[in-house]
């Protein structure tokens, strides 16, 4: 009887040493591969990248930053692939030597403090203070440009990450339309639904802040102080406060490119900032869908370019 609890006893410690050590490899390997991706998937021209959530609402910055700069979606690629070698795309606080951020920027270069390039924005507009200065940046190889600005000690491995970055580019700029989706919940019930002085919601009015803090001024409506209670469909988000339309008018396609550069990082950023559904350019995306899918607005009177939703991306938060 004393051997067989000595060998269950045995037994079990061997169970736990092997949990702890399988805790350990995991943890290793996501510390070495930037840890689970999969929430967040952009698809250009046949090739397809996938990231975490993290890693997405970080690119999704990125990309936005490019956007309201006015750069060529070729600085959000070379700045991706930066951040993707750097990184892995994601905000750390720790690298070689004093090295931080998305960019593993070095303070005693002179990129800044610590705190601030630990700032995502602070550390991606000083990449692109520093892009712009390289003459012809926009013919160069995206590993040849990265390299004039963070002068690595591993300048070819920039390259490796090319592919994915520049299909991350094409897509969170706008350029390729419905491109890039999340397998993102967004958002849980709220008890509050009291309306802020805007006429939305706390969460509502927190998603316009982001939008207009990320993409500057741009006209928006579907909400009005005291709240709105005509001119949407029946049962609409807009008549609870919970909705805002962000109009990029006239239909084109400059106008279609800044849209989905919108509607994309709404998207990458849904489970930040509790978005429920997201809609563009005839297409719906909805927390917890798979994918984004073709929008039926039905058979209502009215101009199609409006409730298609072609000259003005529609964004929910969850009630």
């Amino acid at each position: 009887m004393k051997r067989t609890w000595v060998a269950l006893g045995v037994g079990l410690i061997s169970l736990l040493l092997v949990a702890v050590v399988g805790l350990a490899v995991l943890r290793t390997t996501e510390q070495i591969f930037g840890g689970p991706s999969g929430d967040c998937t952009a698809e250009v021209d046949g090739h397809e990248v996938e990231v975490s959530g993290e890693q997405a609402e970080n690119a999704t910055l990125i990309s936005a930053i490019a956007v309201r700069r006015g750069l060529p979606a070729r600085a959000a690629s070379i700045a991706l692939a930066t951040a993707y070698q750097e990184s892995k795309l994601e905000n750390i606080d720790y690298g070689d030597r004093d090295s931080v951020g998305l960019f593993q920027q070095r303070p005693s270069q002179g990129w800044g403090t610590v705190e601030q390039l630990l700032d995502p924005v602070y550390a991606t507009n000083a990449f692109y203070d520093a892009l712009v200065q390289v003459d012809g940046y926009e013919q160069m190889e995206i590993t040849e440009a990265a390299q004039l600005v963070q002068r690595s000690a591993y300048p070819t491995a920039y390259a490796d990450h090319e592919a994915d970055a520049r299909a991350l580019a094409s897509a969170l700029t706008g350029y390729s339309p419905a491109a890039f989706s999340c397998d993102l919940d967004g958002g849980a019930p709220s008890a509050d639904d009291r309306l802020e002085a805007s006429g939305l919601t706390a969460r509502a009015e927190a998603v316009r802040a982001a939008i207009l803090e990320r993409f500057g001024d741009l006209p928006t409506g579907g909400y009005a102080p005291g709240g709105v209670s005509t001119g949407h469909m029946e049962g609409s988000a807009h008549y609870d406060g919970r909705a805002i339309d962000v109009f990029f008018r006239p239909v084109n396609e400059d106008n279609k490119a800044r849209g989905w550069a919108l509607a994309h990082y709404l998207v990458g950023n849904a489970d930040r900032l509790e978005v429920r559904t997201v809609i563009f350019d005839d297409r719906i995306w909805t927390a917890g869908s798979d994918g984004w899918r073709d929008y039926d607005p039905g058979d209502r009177p009215g101009d199609r370019a409006i409730l298609e939703h072609r000259d003005h991306v529609h964004v929910d938060v969850f009630a």
